[in-house]
């Protein structure tokens, strides 16, 4: 079973290695790519004040923070329930740069000894859409995912649109897979299907759609900054 956690923080700078502190973050948990209501989310007193750009951003005043858990109370429960998931996160470099912060703090190891690996949706975005803005309130945007609640940043809600937006950016992903029934510890339970006995014809494309997508490749090519690197030999046409 896939289990992926999309996860965000609020900060109280932009400089974890100057001292600034996470005093929030979100975390939805994704099982085969379906929200499962299982989140975790914590308010944490960072043991130093905002800077003032940062309040403008995230709104979470100092003294909101001040009988809120620090990081070292809530940090067992935070690593336990992300053991061994694929972390999905929007610019990763920021959120894990706080996060290995803390943890060195605590004489921990990195963050990513703890995960599975870690997603980037940022890197993700800017491959599919070059040249375009792809902050979170963008993708959102372009992807039909509803901010419209989005008035500050906020872990758990930025955590629980991000899972939206990744879930829309690997949409294609699902068209690969097969619905095989339930899966049990056995494994699947579906009937075995012997797709040798079908006859399934190739449908070569045509000269005109080549042609389109041939267009299609050289538009990438040059918004890439002639970066396109699947572009093998041309196809004959059917």
């Amino acid at each position: 079973m896939s289990r992926q956690i999309v996860l965000d923080t609020e900060t109280t700078g932009l400089s974890a290695e100057s001292g600034d502190r996470i005093i929030e973050i979100g975390c939805v948990e994704l099982l085969n790519r379906k929200l499962t209501g299982n989140n975790l989310h914590f308010y944490i007193n960072p043991e130093r004040d905002s800077h003032e750009d940062a309040l403008k951003v995230h709104g979470i005043s100092n003294e909101f923070l001040r009988d809120k858990p620090k990081f070292a109370e809530v940090a067992d429960e935070i690593l336990r329930y992300l053991e061994g998931a694929e972390v999905i996160i929007h610019n990763a470099a920021f959120d894990i740069g706080f996060l290995d912060k803390e943890l060195e703090r605590l004489g921990r190891g990195a963050f990513t000894s703890f995960v599975d690996g870690v997603t980037d949706t940022l890197v993700m975005a800017k491959q599919l859409y070059p040249g375009k803005r792809n902050s979170l309130d963008a993708l959102c945007d372009r992807l039909g995912v509803d901010n419209s609640g989005r008035t500050l940043h906020g872990a758990l809600l930025d955590a629980e649109l991000l899972a939206d937006v990744y879930i829309n950016l690997t949409r294609g992903q699902e068209a690969l897979l097969i619905d095989l029934g339930d899966v049990g510890e056995q494994g699947v339970t579906g009937e075995r299907i012997d797709l040798s006995v079908f006859d399934l014809p190739v449908l070569a494309a045509n000269a005109q759609e080549l042609a389109a997508h041939a267009d299609v490749l050289a538009q990438i090519d040059k918004a890439s900054g002639g970066k396109l690197v699947w572009q093998g030999e041309p196809a004959a046409a059917s």
